[in-house]
């Protein structure tokens, strides 16, 4: 009896440590929502005063455009930020809830990286980071999974890399490869990334705590930045889900170094071998040893003949000579940076002396739409950014090469005129209605409305063929939402059923709404806010290629 009392009091002993542990955790973890929402609330405030107080600014100050400029971009400022708090809240809770699932499709890694590149970089120029991005190693660029919340890991960790590291800091990424085992007997990979920063650092009490959600340091320099204290928690849910791992290391004052491994299958689509001028000379102008290195590297294992140079003179010489002796090389790659000269400059010496048919590659980390009508009016057929991956570099080169001199005259002389063609906004919402006509209209496409699905089929059916070429397509109306318009347009007896773009334009925003959309057979997927840079990317993709009806 006396055993069975005292087995009896070990477990009451045991419950009660495990009740007192529970409710410990359960305290903590009210303590930290309660922080959370108090620092929500001034981080929501903060943008919205802004939002509130520069509208009454701006309309009491109407006729001073100057002012009312400068109040717009302000509010857009802030309203971008009030945007990414609301997205974090609401990721945050659909991943406690359940509802978050990842998708599993083919997407290439330098497109991804690139599309990263684009949203990181302005931040990292405007508190005037040194940003560096290394490939290293990669042997898959096409790769299977979920390029969304890919794209969302490598952001939100660049963007805490950017945000914590005081003004003039330095930030370095590093993507590489190595093998992994495939469950499925097919080939995968381990996707590496890196992201170093000598910013502020975190004390090794924190880092405890780093993926905790709702979790923000306590100092009076973060105090200052903005935030809800989820992103880390959201990214290590996220590359939980995917099999994967994420570690830290940091120093208070020395910065930190976040480190994430997922494993991903490799497309089982093989990649179009380029077609190129196998043993041909390529010259090659950059000055930067490593960037020169790579690009040699990649040229050398296609199986041309690079020819690294460090000077435009070198360049405009060589190809003097070459022209004179009738042995020109095949392509001209400049890069970023000449000792002499910019290499926008050389780009023009070479166009005049080689003539049109000369391809003339430049290979740099500019943002090309900002350098575009320069670098094509001194002569360059083709960008290839940095960080460099070979495919970009060789596809780009094969094109080039593969064309005649007319054919690149045609290719660079090619200006979509938006004006010529229709497109079909679906949208219920009249303010929603006015904001993307306003949109539209900026690259003078016409555009035709619709209040709901219901009517935006029978518009298209009533409409002769090929009409409309892009339809942009709410979800969420009256009468018919937007998925089954789509899959009735799709099912419509007409040549350009299957064809004509649908393009989901909607506050859906979640991964699962992306394939929802697909599924329903929409090509593109443009969420609200609509943001402007992404809705003239869809018009140039799909319009750009078009001529005149």
């Amino acid at each position: 009896m006396d055993q069975m009392d005292q087995a009896y009091m070990e477990e009451l002993a045991r419950v009660n440590a495990a009740l007192e542990d529970a409710l410990k955790a359960a305290e903590e973890a009210n303590q930290a929502k309660s922080r959370f929402l108090s620092s929500m609330s001034h981080d929501i405030r903060t943008p919205m005063n802004a939002i509130v107080g520069m509208t009454s600014i701006a309309l009491a100050h109407i006729d001073e455009k100057a002012r009312v400029h400068d109040c717009l971009e302000k509010i857009q400022t802030a309203s971008a930020h009030l945007m990414s708090l609301v997205n974090d809240v609401l990721d945050m809770s659909r991943i406690d809830s359940g509802r978050m699932s990842l998708g599993e499709e083919e997407f290439s890694l330098s497109d991804l990286v690139h599309e990263v590149a684009v949203i990181v970089e302005p931040q990292a120029e405007q508190k005037g980071h040194t940003l560096t991005m290394d490939i290293e190693d990669i042997s898959q660029e096409n790769l299977m999974g979920d390029p969304l919340r890919l794209r969302q890991i490598l952001v939100n960790i660049i963007n805490n890399a950017v945000k914590y590291t005081p003004d003039g800091g330095e930030i370095r990424i590093r993507f590489a490869q190595r093998p992994a085992p495939d469950r499925k007997g097919g080939l995968a990979v381990w996707l590496d990334f890196s992201c170093r920063d000598n910013g502020i650092g975190m004390s090794q009490e924190f880092l405890e705590r780093i993926f905790l959600p709702f979790e923000r340091v306590q100092n009076t320099t973060i105090s200052r930045i903005e935030g809800t204290g989820l992103g880390m928690s959201i990214v290590k849910r996220l590359v939980d889900g995917m099999g994967g791992a994420i570690t830290v290391e940091s120093r208070e004052g020395e910065g930190s170094c976040f480190t994430v491994a997922l494993p991903l299958a490799a497309s089982p689509r093989k990649r179009k071998e380029p077609g190129l001028p196998v043993g041909q000379p390529v010259l090659v102008a950059e000055l930067h040893d490593g960037r020169a290195a790579q690009i040699t590297a990649c040229l050398r294992n296609a199986g041309l003949e690079p020819v690294r140079l460090s000077t435009g003179l070198e360049a405009v010489t060589r190809l003097t000579e070459a022209q004179y002796e009738g042995r020109m090389p095949c392509a001209l790659l400049l890069g970023q940076e000449l000792a002499d000269m910019p290499s926008l400059d050389v780009a023009t010496h070479v166009r005049q002396l080689a003539g049109p048919g000369f391809p003339i590659l430049l290979v740099s980390s500019d943002d090309w739409p900002q350098i575009e009508y320069r670098a094509t009016r001194a002569g360059v057929n083709a960008f290839v950014p940095c960080p460099l991956f070979p495919s970009r570099l060789l596809e780009a080169l094969s094109s080039l090469t593969c064309q005649t001199g007319q054919e690149q005259q045609a290719a660079g002389d090619a200006d979509a005129d938006y004006s010529q063609h229709r497109v079909l906004l679906v949208e219920d919402n009249e303010l929603n209605q006015e904001i993307a006509m306003e949109l539209l209209g900026m690259t003078s496409v016409q555009v035709d409305v619709a209040g709901d699905g219901a009517q935006a089929v029978e518009l298209f059916q009533n409409s002769p063929e090929g009409w409309y070429e892009i339809i942009f397509m709410d979800i969420q109306m009256p009468v018919m939402n937007g998925y089954d318009a789509t899959r009735a347009i799709r099912e419509l007896p007409r040549g350009d059923a299957g064809n004509v773009w649908i393009v989901a334009m909607t506050a859906n925003a979640f991964m699962e709404d992306v394939r929802l959309a697909r599924e329903a057979g929409m090509d593109e997927h443009i969420s609200k806010p609509v943001d402007v840079e992404r809705l003239t990317e869809i018009l140039r993709k799909r319009l750009g290629s078009h001529t005149e009806r």
